[in-house]
């Protein structure tokens, strides 16, 4: 049984969203920016978890005669990353969403490069984007626009899949480092840089 598309699309849709606010997230300007992009990215990782669970409890509670059938075998794929995103992004977000709360009181000013390199972390976007992918190729796959039951078919896409993955993930890599270099330079003695930096 394919997954039920009226839940898997809303939920490919969601994160692909939240993956888009992920990645520009390091790009904000000011602690108020970064404060409400980290807040609507908490949302949508929360929101992008509900909707695929719906799928995959529909997949198991309607399974075929001889288990859950493929319809819950795709849907393990976005759900590989999607527990990375609940077991460790999540909790990264709360800690930026946290730390952007002490400029309440001056919302203008510059986001701190410390909060920056913790934005900038690949544990923060890397999961959000790679459930996003990984939820569309599902659903590209259950609509029937790519069929990938032939041998030749499923390794090129398998193959542009792995070279996606290991680029976004050198990207984010690369980036991070970057800030937090500049995060060290700016504030090279600062406990609260470090604690933001490795937490």
């Amino acid at each position: 049984m394919e997954p039920d598309l009226a839940f898997l699309l809303p939920a490919t849709a969601i994160w692909l969203a939240a993956g888009i606010v992920a990645e520009r997230l390091p790009e904000v300007r000011t602690a108020r920016a970064l404060r409400r992009r980290t807040g609507w990215l908490g949302v949508l990782a929360i929101a992008g978890l509900v909707a695929l669970a719906v799928p995959i409890l529909d997949a198991l509670s309607s399974p075929g005669p001889a288990g859950p059938g493929q319809g819950f075998t795709s849907l393990a794929l976005p759900a590989a990353p999607a527990v990375v995103v609940a077991a460790v992004t999540v909790r990264r977000i709360r800690h930026l969403w946290t730390g952007t709360g002490t400029f309440a009181s001056a919302p203008e000013t510059p986001a701190a490069p410390a909060l920056l390199a913790g934005a900038a972390h690949p544990l923060v976007a890397f999961p959000v984007q790679l459930t996003g992918l990984a939820a569309l190729a599902t659903a590209v796959t259950a609509v029937g626009l790519v069929p990938l039951t032939a041998p030749d078919m499923l390794g090129l896409a398998l193959t542009g899949v792995v070279l996606a993955v290991v680029a976004i993930g050198v990207r984010h890599a690369l980036r991070h480092s970057r800030l937090v270099e500049l995060a060290v330079t700016a504030r090279p003695g600062s406990p609260r840089a470090a604690r933001v930096l490795h937490v």
